[in-house]
């Protein structure tokens, strides 16, 4: 069996993931895990997927005639499983420009890999714009405290505030 990574984007209609899951079931593909999104009136998502190697010429062909959606193939990469402990960071602060950017190097410097990360930007009229609210689960290196990104995140800007929660 060959696992397949799909990225999917389209413009947003109802019945993509009904279309999308049809193609694959009839082609001989399952369905293994995906995080799907609309934003900004597109669909976009990936998909991770398994599927025999006889079934992938013509798994590749049907994706390609969906017409809603369009879809790149990638390879599994097969990686071994460690012993990483994860983290989830729940981050919440005034949204501005670059705030990603900044999360993102330093939970990298410190060692760390974002495995799962979501973000979104809510209206916060008494804080006098936008709030930013993110969760990421991340990989700590063996032996690491998660206190200790978690203040380096916090040191960041006087708004921002980190919750830790053990990932599922």
């Amino acid at each position: 069996m060959k696992r397949l990574v799909l990225t999917v984007i389209g413009e947003d209609k109802l019945g993509l993931v009904e279309n999308l899951s049809n193609v694959l079931a009839q082609n001989n593909a399952n369905w293994l895990a995906s995080n799907l999104s609309h934003l900004s009136g597109y669909f976009a998502g990936v998909v991770e997927i398994e599927v025999a190697e006889e079934h992938i010429a013509e798994l590749t062909t049907a994706i390609s005639n969906v017409k809603e959606l369009k879809v790149d193939i990638h390879d599994g990469v097969h990686q071994e499983l460690s012993e990483v402990q994860e983290i989830e960071f729940v981050i919440t602060g005034n949204d501005r420009k670059g705030i990603v950017q900044e999360l993102s190097s330093i939970i990298t410097h410190k060692g760390a890999n974002i495995i799962h990360f979501t973000s979104s930007r809510q209206s916060a009229p008494n804080w006098g714009g936008g709030l930013f609210h993110a969760v990421a689960k991340v990989g700590l290196p063996a032996g690491m405290c998660p206190d200790t990104i978690a203040d380096a995140l916090e040191q960041l800007a006087s708004d921002i505030v980190v919750d830790l929660e053990q990932a599922s």
